[in-house]
């Protein structure tokens, strides 16, 4: 086959001989770094193999031949188009007759003209299709008799036999619709005619999609038919040519199979690592991977360490099959409470920091110590301080456990406390389990976060790290589609790639793998780097969690705030006088506001109740306790100016 430029090629193609090999004989490069311009191919290089797989019209342009111009209309044009009979011309309508009695063609002809008629009558538009019914002398010459059909009425017109065209002959057949007028080769290149269209006469360009493949291309390629290269039709002698298709692990994933597959890494992402184990690390260009299909089940979880070291991040496979313990939590904030309670699942806990209330005297509000015992009960509103609502936690005092028959203790009474929800008291969950959970289990049965200790290692997975670790807290549960592959250095080990966030290229590789004869062990627990878990809790699953509630503001600060806008001059005074007599300051530190004394008393009896000791109901201070409080509120007076 000859070389055609690539519009003609795709015009006389047959879309039932598809595919079609082609090679780019004459090349196009569209000047600067541009390689693609709206999806559509634009650069080719001479020598280039393409396989046509398929061709779509785009649009057809409609060009009026005798003035240049242009209608774009779509695929899915309803109008109907005629053909004008052989792009010959004439140049009389005496050479027109004349043809026509040479192919037997009887009258009436149908025929048009290019330019204007003027006449006695009227005037012809050019491109007006018209009538010949016969020859007759009109006038004392030979003329044709040719009848003008207008929307509203027809003419009888006379021209002489010698009148100038140029002329086009035009049959008229049965109406066709564009994507038929099109496709029929017999009507290339000629002029149609459509009466919806404000043309009488018209030439139909349309304009292709070319979808095809290229070598080591992953996605089809899109070329326009219009761009300016030369091809040749090479499928004949192109047979023994494998066009390879490189392919994303997402677009595996998504085609579901078939699977095994026999892979080769083309390509690893840039960027950091997201896992820190040993066969995720060791991916690289050129390795062979087998991807063996999706795992199961589709869940992860977000795994912590606990302890004194900077913690350690893991997401663990939901076919994790380790064994494990719960441990108690550890709260912050009574809004970490909260947040942990769940309807039917008794939620007790004991203090580990002392709370004084924040000042708040309103009835119901209390002050907690260090040992204290609390079941949590619900959540509610109350009035604190000038009168506001504030969110609230419910809570039991619990009396101490049984057991504790020392003569020194005090049994203190069960009685409903309040808790504000910015209580910065921590807390240690209370709890007696000692059963041993699976993974599944454990994440169904309880809400997470979740404190934990591995007690079995998973026997799958002979390098498990989790039993190592003293503690472990599940963060998060995390449902995202997973394949499980294996390296062609190591194939009797699998791990797991989310395509997601780990997106391979990779080339099918010959050859495919046998089935195993036993089930392979997967390595269910991946570490994680720091800077990929993360961008993992900033997902919108995690954002969605609220911050705790902020303490309201007390009203010493306010006053200071008030005080330090009034200017910056008075304020450096000040500050200046403080420095020069810091003794002036002991005599107003001796006398405590009463909230403070009471405040200093409850923790006085609390603290001598926990160790035993029987509470002494004097105010009176010792001179180290009166030093002591000096020296405490001084130091918050230093902090706050």
């Amino acid at each position: 086959m000859e070389p055609v430029s690539l519009q003609d090629f795709v015009c006389a193609l047959d879309p039932a001989s598809l595919p079609r090999v082609l090679r780019v004989c004459s090349g196009v490069y569209f000047q600067g770094s541009i390689y693609e311009i709206s999806g559509n191919e634009c650069c080719l290089s001479t020598g280039d193999l393409i396989k046509v797989t398929q061709v779509c019209l785009q649009r057809v342009v409609c060009e009026n031949p005798g003035t240049g111009q242009t209608i774009e209309i779509a695929p899915t044009f309803r109008g109907h188009f005629s053909p004008l009979t052989g792009p010959q011309s004439y140049g009389t309508l005496n050479e027109l007759l004349s043809a026509a009695t040479q192919h037997s063609k009887k009258l009436p002809i149908c025929f048009m003209s290019t330019h204007r008629i003027t006449t006695e009558a009227r005037v012809v538009p050019e491109d007006q299709p018209l009538l010949l019914e016969a020859v007759e002398i009109y006038h004392g010459a030979n003329c044709a008799r040719c009848v003008l059909d207008t929307e509203a009425q027809q003419f009888v017109l006379h021209l002489p036999l010698s009148q100038k065209g140029p002329f086009w002959e035009w049959e008229p057949g049965a109406p066709r619709p564009l994507l038929q007028a099109l496709q029929d080769a017999a009507l290339k290149d000629l002029l149609f005619t459509c009466p919806t269209l404000p043309w009488h006469s018209l030439i139909l360009r349309p304009q292709y999609e070319v979808q095809a493949i290229m070598h080591m291309r992953r996605t089809t390629v899109k070329i326009p038919s219009t761009l300016e290269v030369d091809v040749e039709d090479v499928t004949a002698s192109s047979q023994h040519i494998h066009f390879i298709q490189p392919l994303l692990l997402s677009e595996a994933l998504a085609q579901g199979g078939p699977f095994p597959l026999t892979t080769e890494i083309l390509e690893v992402p840039e960027g950091p690592p997201i896992f820190l184990s040993p066969w995720v690390a060791s991916l690289q260009k050129g390795q062979r991977l087998c991807i063996h299909g999706l795992a199961s089940p589709p869940w992860r979880v977000l795994v912590s360490t606990k302890g004194r070291k900077a913690p350690r991040h893991f997401m663990v496979s939901g076919a994790y099959q380790g064994k494990l313990r719960r441990r108690p939590r550890e709260f912050l904030t009574a809004y970490d409470l909260l947040s942990a309670l769940r309807p039917g699942q008794p939620l007790r806990v004991v203090a580990t920091k002392d709370y004084e209330g924040d000042g708040v005297e309103s009835p119901g509000f209390t002050s907690l110590a260090v040992g204290d015992r609390l079941e949590v009960l619900r959540s509610g509103q109350a009035h604190g301080a000038e009168g506001r609502d504030i969110d609230v936690l419910v809570c039991q005092r619990l009396s101490d456990q049984a057991g504790e028959e020392e003569e020194d203790y005090e049994q203190v009474d069960e009685d409903q406390i309040l808790l504000p929800l910015y209580c910065s008291s921590s807390f240690v969950e209370e709890m007696n389990d000692g059963r041993r959970y699976s993974l599944e289990d454990l994440t169904t049965q309880f809400s997470l976060p979740c404190e934990v200790k591995v007690v079995v290692k998973d026997s799958s997975h002979p390098a498990d790290p989790l039993p190592s670790f003293p503690g472990l807290r599940l963060e998060e549960k995390i449902m995202e589609p997973f394949l499980v592959v294996s390296l062609d250095s190591n194939p009797a080990m699998c791990f797991e790639i989310p395509p997601r966030w780990l997106d391979l290229t990779v080339v099918e590789a010959k050859g495919r793998p046998g089935r195993p004869a036993r089930p392979l062990p997967i390595a269910t627990v991946q570490e994680l780097a720091d800077a990929f878990y993360y961008s993992l809790r900033r997902l919108p699953a995690f954002e969605s969690q609220l911050p705790p509630p902020r303490p309201p503001k007390s009203e010493g600060l306010r006053g200071q705030k008030k005080q330090t806008s009034k200017g910056k001059g008075s304020q450096s005074s000040q500050v200046l006088e403080l420095q020069q007599c810091p003794r002036l300051l002991k005599p107003r530190m001796k006398t405590l506001p009463q909230s403070a004394k009471n405040s200093s008393d409850t923790y006085s009896k609390v603290s001598a109740h926990k160790k035993g000791l029987r509470a002494t109901k004097s105010n009176t201070k010792a001179p180290d306790d009166d030093e002591h409080d000096y020296e405490e509120v001084l130091e918050q007076f230093w902090n706050t100016l």
